[in-house]
């Protein structure tokens, strides 16, 4: 083999040198659009606030309001001012016509069912949480609940199933957002399920699908912890493990939309078996699923093996709690594989906040300080301090949040997405 072979020559190839762009592929947002989302961030908003804002003339920002005010999706409000003596004519912002969309958000998991509906603001209107039976359905059963779910929140809301203009869908496992098929997911029994046509088709609505992990963390991107923040992660502790990331304000899913799998890096060669068919995934050391089947084992409930996992779990908590050393070296040990896991985030991607989030999280021997500090340990030392690491055990509700924010997101870019303004600043 001769040095230097493979490499290129000066002169072939495309001219030039440096990432060839495609045309427009870095244009920012339409301007329309930009205002639509700065108003409904905010709430409310002058129109010579949104000029300063985003650096256009007031001329700009008049007439592109004007056309979302005959679109109607924005309305004339009356701005509260601080002293406002009431004298005069009031200050007038410009506020979501929160009638103008409803969309839906259906979180379906592999013990639990939950929905919402929100107008175009994102206020909540109603709301849907039942359990199921665990385990995977076939493609058919999967659709009619989510059929029947939908159906059950709408009439909560007083509206009917074709009274939306989205629908957002949130399943563990591996999901391609772009196409809404589910490669692989507890909740199925099937793999390469094209779940959103199939969805889209029995609606008659826009579906779309994404990872649940995905799903938190737009839901704390739209109405949590992450509003105001440009990076940040969210580990979910549930039936399984995984993880969102939010990069410059935008959730990252990678080149096919299947990224941020960190519940299934591998932590062990050759190890536990994880429910997707690996084995050493890090999923298979701190789930649910992973503890029930240490608990078994350390503790000798093997003839606890028919009862369900929660139970399992709540039982091994109370021995933990009341000075059982085999049940604290359980969570102990889970707890180290996470430290490791989250040290990885840490090394990786630098993000200014690690929300850790799901049921499991009211396990706090799973977050103990040894945990923590471990994870500081672990982590590359830069001299400067980690990253925070918040806990957040919000309820099942919060998924179906985040897939309205999906919903929502799609719906704004359909309507406002298209067209490329060309108002001069």
């Amino acid at each position: 083999m001769k040095l230097g072979a493979g490499r290129k020559r000066m002169g072939e190839g495309p001219p030039g040198c440096g990432p060839l762009i495609p045309p427009l592929s870095e244009q920012p947002r339409p301007l329309r659009q930009q205002i639509f989302e700065r108003v409904r961030a905010a709430g409310f908003m002058p129109r010579i606030q949104i000029a300063r804002e985003l650096a256009i003339s007031p001329a700009s920002v008049t007439t592109l309001t004007s056309d979302l005010i005959d679109l109607g999706l924005l309305e004339e409000l009356a701005a509260p001012r601080d002293g406002d003596s009431g004298r005069g004519r009031p200050a007038v912002a410009l506020g979501v016509r929160a009638a103008a969309h409803h969309v839906a958000g259906i979180k379906l998991s592999d013990r639990e069912l939950t929905a919402v509906i929100v107008d175009f603001a994102g206020n909540l209107l109603a709301d849907v949480a039942r359990p199921r039976q665990p385990g995977s359905m076939e493609t058919a059963a999967l659709l009619d609940t989510t059929e029947e779910l939908l159906a059950e929140v709408c009439r909560k809301a007083g509206l009917a199933p074709a009274d939306l203009s989205a629908v957002g869908l949130g399943v563990p496992g591996f999901v391609d957002s772009d196409t809404g098929v589910v490669h692989w997911s507890p909740t199925l029994s099937l793999r390469h399920v094209p779940l959103a046509p199939l969805l889209t088709a029995r609606l008659g609505l826009p579906v779309h699908v994404d990872n649940d992990a995905n799903l938190v963390t737009l839901a704390e991107l739209w109405f949590g912890a992450g509003r105001a923040l440009a990076d940040f992660a969210v580990v979910t502790i549930e039936h399984g493990v995984g993880m969102g990331l939010v990069l410059n304000h935008r959730i990252y899913r990678g080149a096919k939309g299947l990224g941020m799998e960190l519940g299934h890096t591998k932590v062990q060669l050759d190890g536990a078996l994880c429910r997707c068919g690996q084995r050493g995934c890090l999923e298979a050391y701190i789930a649910d699923y992973a503890l029930a089947r240490e608990a078994t084992t350390a503790l000798n409930w093997g003839a606890r093996e028919a009862q369900s996992v929660p139970i399992l779990l709540e039982s091994l908590y109370d021995h933990a709690k009341a000075g059982n050393s085999a049940a604290r070296s359980i969570f102990h040990r889970a707890g180290r594989y996470l430290a490791v896991g989250l040290a990885n985030v840490v090394n990786l991607f630098d993000p200014d906040l690690i929300i850790l989030s799901g049921e499991r999280m009211r396990y706090d021997y799973l977050y103990a300080s040894e945990t923590m500090a471990e994870v500081k340990a672990l982590a590359l030392n830069t001299g400067r301090p980690v990253p925070r690491i918040e806990i957040h055990a919000w309820g099942d509700l919060l998924w179906a949040h985040g897939a309205a924010a999906l919903a929502l997101s799609k719906v704004t870019e359909g309507l406002l997405g298209q067209v490329r303004d060309l108002a001069a600043a």
